[in-house]
């Protein structure tokens, strides 16, 4: 058995490999690196500097004084299941039982990895918009599926329906759906929403969403797939608290879907962490409960944070779009020269002191060219940080 090159071949297929062959790093390691080195402003990773709402954090510290220490049931404890059924319900009008529906997951990224693992066989196909958040491609070559792309193009980034429908055929096992999306910031409408639905049940695929920016809207609603008619049976639901509640370091997430998609996803998640954060969960629980003004609070800094740090941007010379959700901006460097954003996001620390991702590191090498002067910026940091960023950013030399 080649085992070297099986290997190979999968990490080629993950993008962990350079053109060298050897592992690389991602670039969101690569980048904070850079930032540490050098002192400059960390833009890159999507990680707020500001702690959670002091009832979510007192709540973990309870947990813990309580003696919340241990292994926590496989499925998750009771009183975040309760609060996640509870929370598709009173935002969505979505009905779950929370002791057969769902299932708690160390992060958004295990249950898309326990998930794409447990439902996917050699050789089928994992649909997905493109960019994409880079697990996608590990997971799915893990898997050994093959990733299927439909391009999301500035400006706005909606995605081309015929190209969704010529993507999907009966090889697809999962239609994978980021929305709201990172890196772009935009949201399916409806229309595009009800057309996975319908191809799902065209070509007997699984819907798997991924919606852990559900909350950060900047005046555009976020309907979830499985709200709609035909979708719910055939759908797998998956977000986290990390975003919303600004405590990304506590990896609790969550995946919702009817009995016969979670056990075979809960059979392979028990082999991966088998359990996480037993005293994070109760306190995920408490920040599900928060009354609304918190969410609309939460979407309304960060909605101030994208405009401050969007007007820096185009006051530097970028083309910059506004994002409707998340944590993140596009913003287009070809009209300061720059045609090659991974070149210009490594001598941007040294050029004006910030660090960025470039959106290449979302696609695959054979689809860059069309994303090539493109940089993605994280905007959810302090205000008076965004300021620093925005003026360093003007000595950008045009």
């Amino acid at each position: 058995m080649d085992v070297r090159g099986s290997w190979e071949r999968t990490a080629r297929g993950a993008m962990l490999l350079g053109d060298d062959g050897r592992l690389r790093p991602t670039i969101f390691a690569e980048m904070s690196a850079l930032a540490t080195a050098t002192g400059a402003i960390n833009l890159g990773q999507g990680f707020p500097d500001e702690d959670g709402p002091a009832e979510v954090l007192e709540a973990a510290r309870q947990a813990i004084s309580d003696g919340l220490n241990q292994y926590p049931p496989g499925r998750g404890l009771p009183v975040l299941r309760t609060a996640i059924a509870e929370h598709q319900e009173r935002f969505y009008g979505i009905r779950v039982d929370p002791d057969r529906d769902v299932l708690v997951t160390a992060g958004a990224t295990e249950a898309l990895a326990a998930t794409v693992l447990a439902l996917t066989d050699e050789g089928d196909h994992v649909v997905t918009f493109e960019p994409f958040y880079d697990a996608y491609a590990a997971v799915t070559a893990l898997a050994r599926a093959e990733l299927i792309t439909v391009p999301l193009r500035s400006p706005g980034f909606s995605p081309d329906l015929d190209a969704l429908r010529d993507a999907v055929t009966d090889r697809t096992r999962i239609i994978l759906v980021n929305s709201p999306h990172n890196p772009t910031g935009s949201v399916l409408d409806r229309e595009a929403l009800e057309l996975i639905v319908e191809l799902a049940h065209e070509h007997d695929a699984v819907i798997v969403t991924d919606e852990v920016y559900e909350h950060l809207t900047f005046g555009v609603e976020h309907i979830p797939i499985a709200s709609l008619p035909g979708a719910a049976e055939r759908t797998i639901t998956i977000s986290s608290g990390g975003k919303t509640f600004s405590t990304t370091g506590w990896k609790v997430g969550w995946l919702v879907a009817p009995p016969h998609l979670l056990e075979p996803v809960l059979a392979v998640k028990q082999y991966l962490t088998y359990v996480n954060a037993a005293a994070f969960q109760p306190a995920i629980a408490a920040g599900l409960r928060l009354p609304d003004r918190y969410f609309e609070s939460a979407a309304d800094a960060l909605r101030r944070k994208r405009d401050i740090l969007s007007s820096g941007l185009s006051a530097a010379g970028f083309a910059v779009g506004a994002p409707d959700a998340g944590y993140f901006v596009i913003a287009d460097a070809a009209p300061l020269g720059a045609e090659d954003a991974a070149a210009f996001c490594r001598s941007l620390p040294e050029l004006a002191g910030v660090v960025a991702v470039p959106v290449t590191a979302f696609v695959r090498d054979e689809n860059r060219a069309h994303y090539a002067s493109l940089v993605r910026f994280a905007f959810c940091k302090r205000e008076d940080v965004l300021d620093r960023a925005a003026a360093q950013l003007a000595s950008l030399p045009r």
